[in-house]
């Protein structure tokens, strides 16, 4: 009886709000280098590990934004030999409307590398397992805690003139 109320003419039309969906999620870009094989399967090392996190919006029309997360990580012995580099490109189309622009940019720089980063972290891990290394997990990101630093920075380089910032970031792109 419910669910008759429910698909009746008397349902109210959902448009009346903020919109989020998940349009399509892929892998835009992947790679995965292995240079030092099969010498360093034999490494008793300490391998050191090196992520960089970046990410792109594109707007594709009105409400419709793609979003890439861009991971790379970089496995080394001794700080100069390369044990494994794997670099993951991991995109998605989201619909976005109804949306204040704060809430907007908050959205694209939260919730939507929130929805892409499983994806990336398991073709991360499938890469590394697939090229003969033990099983690596990526722990969790707190995409939030990152937007809020990054908004501080933008902030700090608004009121210093953006014209003088001079930042270094870590790893290579």
């Amino acid at each position: 009886m419910s669910d008759q109320a429910l698909n009746g003419a008397a349902a109210p039309a959902e448009a009346t709000g903020p919109q989020f969906s998940v349009e399509k999620i892929y892998v835009k870009d992947v790679s995965f280098e292995a240079p030092k094989t099969p010498q360093v399967f034999n490494e008793q090392a300490q391998p050191q590990l090196q992520m960089n996190l970046n990410q792109r919006v594109q707007r594709l029309n009105d409400n419709a934004y793609e979003v890439v997360l861009g991971i790379t990580l970089t496995c080394t012995v001794d700080e100069d030999k390369s044990i494994y580099v794997v670099e993951v490109q991991q995109a998605g189309v989201f619909g976005l409307a109804g949306f204040d622009e704060a809430t907007l940019d908050a959205m694209l720089g939260t919730h939507c590398p929130n929805v892409l980063y499983p994806y990336a972290r398991q073709t991360i891990g499938d890469l590394i397992q697939a090229g003969g290394f033990p099983p690596f997990l990526l722990q969790p990101i707190n995409f939030e805690a990152l937007y809020a630093e990054g908004l501080r920075q933008r902030a700090s380089q608004q009121a210093t003139g953006s014209g003088l910032a001079d930042t270094e970031t870590s790893g290579n792109a």
